[in-house]
């Protein structure tokens, strides 16, 4: 390989951007006919390992007896933090698949930072209050969103080619399938 392809390519994984002859795909998640909030939709990207953020943090906040948002979509190798901004303890944890954990109770102000090393849903609760649940898809694909109030979601930095997507939205079944991805593609992902 010549020093000019080498130096190239080197560049291409260190240097966070667009692939190069990537494009961005957009779709909507729809049920029964309704745009869906809080779809996850990945798509799995060959090269995916070399890309991970592994000191990534991404917060999932507690506040008004909430968390916030309530569906985070996160990469493999991301720093989660927990922060209470309430006027009461909380004792976030995970017990059933994905990312198992148990924060202990912890007053306002204080944080707690948990590492996401595994693709997996975890449902996350506060063991004092039965009414906080949130939802967090770690998936190992750089390639990722999570739609909004209007079921519309962006997929950015998608290589070109037929590639495997998934979807999951709280509730629902994973959905797999395959998309044709060149310039202008849609994904439309659509449950009973």
């Amino acid at each position: 390989m010549p020093l000019g392809a080498f130096l190239l390519a080197l560049v291409c994984l260190l240097v966070p951007g667009p692939r190069p002859g990537s494009v961005e795909v957009r779709g909507t998640a729809v049920t029964a006919g309704k745009p869906v909030q809080g779809a996850v939709v990945w798509i799995d990207v060959p090269d995916a390992a070399i890309r991970r953020p592994q000191e990534d943090t991404v917060v999932l906040d507690q506040r008004n007896l909430s968390f916030s948002p309530r569906v985070l979509a996160v990469q493999v190798g991301t720093r989660i933090e927990f922060p209470n901004h309430d006027r009461v303890f909380h004792n976030v944890f995970s017990f059933r698949d994905g990312k198992r954990f148990d924060l202990g109770l912890y007053p306002v102000g204080a944080v707690k930072t948990i590492p996401f090393d595994q693709p997996g849903l975890s449902r996350v609760f506060c063991n004092i209050h039965p009414g906080m649940a949130a939802y967090i898809m770690v998936v190992d694909t750089p390639v990722f969103a999570v739609s909004d109030r209007s079921g519309q979601f962006s997929l950015s930095d998608v290589p070109q080619g037929t590639l495997v997507y998934h979807a999951w939205r709280p509730g629902g079944a994973i959905l797999n399938g395959s998309i044709s991805v060149s310039p202008g593609a849609v994904l439309d992902i659509q449950w009973p």
